[in-house]
């Protein structure tokens, strides 16, 4: 689905201001500047979630996707609650049916890996995501999800052209759990093309535009993967009509948000303006908004900020996975041939494809903890072999 670049390194990113800043790969002396929370553990591979097989650990997968499903491969798997359900949403998707895919977990602890069952028809085959009124091609899938009353809301995005990756988002929903979507409105052509949306009780939290009932947070990157994150508000009950939303346009002089009803008014969270795939949870252990995060260019890894607010100020950003140093490249992220042969978990054919890490979701309901100290879980995507793997990391609080 999403293919990154594959201008290959040998040396960490450290992201400081600007895309990129090479430098040494990062060791427990050499972190940047003094963070309130710090990657005590950086992420490492729990299992693969889709396919038939695990190239790397040479078994079987613990869903057996092609089998089951008729599914071969995947990207994205991004999650939200629905009815006391865990659903994972999945990109651009290889079997009979194409297009993208759905699934859904009841698993409370990722610890051995995640059972998924797919949205399937008559046959057991996966059944496609399918939005009449919009384009559903190759970079054009659903990358978040919420509820909200009961219904099934995700935001998809959809024109992609040479041109343009990814030139619009939209709204949708669903009232039979995934089975069938109607087109809501459009989101954003701007600053809201990937989204990330957390749910909240305003009630616990002061400086949003309302202060009771259910809020929607709603953490934005526009152009693919050449853009910085931005932030806007939508009251839960009115998520059917985007005139409700409301876009951080910056603080005023007492540090209180200004809200303004103008998505071109929306300023950036930080300057990093390559970020591409975004997730953001609230941290209930550490008490921290934590945002994972990867984007284009020169620029490789799944990095992280931290904030005690959504709107910032936000942390420095801290590598949490990176494909050379931590067991990706000649692990389970295949390294080119063409470099070096020291792997065989490529897909056929693509021997001299390198791998690449993208899409970095959390599973925000399901991490653990205590007040110093919490393991998160994600989904991962690799370009080669194209596939989502379980990552987990575990974050310290330091001050």
């Amino acid at each position: 689905m999403m293919k990154p670049s594959f201008v290959i390194f040998l040396v960490a990113i450290v992201t400081v201001g600007g895309c990129s800043n090479l430098g040494k790969l990062s060791t427990d002396e050499e972190q940047l500047p003094a963070q309130d929370v710090i990657v005590f553990a950086r992420a490492t591979k729990i299992a693969q979630l889709v396919g038939e097989y695990d190239c790397e650990r040479k078994k079987p997968t613990i869903n057996f996707t092609q089998s089951r499903y008729k599914l071969s491969s995947t990207d994205l798997g991004v999650p939200f609650r629905h009815k006391g359900r865990t659903y994972l949403l999945f990109g651009d998707t290889h079997g009979p049916p194409g297009g993208d895919a759905i699934a859904y977990t009841t698993d409370t602890s990722p610890e051995d890996g995640i059972k998924l069952i797919f949205i399937h028809d008559e046959t057991g085959t996966y059944k496609p995501v399918r939005i009449p009124g919009i384009s559903q091609d190759a970079f054009e899938v659903p990358m978040e999800g919420t509820s909200v009353g009961g219904r099934m809301y995700i935001y998809h995005t959809t024109d992609h052209s040479e041109e343009v990756t990814m030139g619009r988002s939209i709204v949708a929903v669903s009232d039979d759990d995934g089975m069938a979507f109607t087109y809501l409105y459009d989101l954003s052509t701007q600053h809201f093309i990937n989204v990330s949306v957390v749910e909240i009780d305003l009630s616990a939290w002061n400086g949003f535009p309302q202060n009771k009932g259910t809020g929607l947070v709603m953490f934005g990157s526009g152009p693919y993967r050449k853009s910085n994150v931005r932030l806007a508000f939508q009251p839960a009950e009115h998520i059917e009509s985007r005139t409700s939303i409301r876009y951080f346009a910056g603080l005023d002089r007492s540090g209180q948000p200004i809200w303004s009803s103008q998505e071109e008014k929306a300023e950036p969270l930080f300057n990093q303006p390559c970020v591409g795939e975004l997730s953001v949870s609230y941290n209930r252990f550490i008490r921290k908004w934590i945002m994972l995060y990867n984007g284009g260019g020169n620029w490789r890894g799944i990095n992280m900020r931290t904030a005690d607010q959504p709107w910032g100020p936000w942390s420095e950003p801290q590598i949490v996975f990176h494909p050379w140093s931590d067991n990706g490249y000649c692990h389970f992220m295949h390294t080119s041939w063409e470099f070096k042969k020291c792997d065989s978990v490529h897909d056929p054919g693509r021997e001299n494809v390198w791998g690449g890490e993208y899409g970095p979701y959390q599973f925000g309901d399901l991490a653990v903890g205590d007040d110093s100290t919490t393991t998160i879980y994600f989904t991962m995507s690799t370009w080669n072999p194209y596939t989502v793997v379980l990552m987990k990391a575990t974050l310290q609080k330091v001050r």
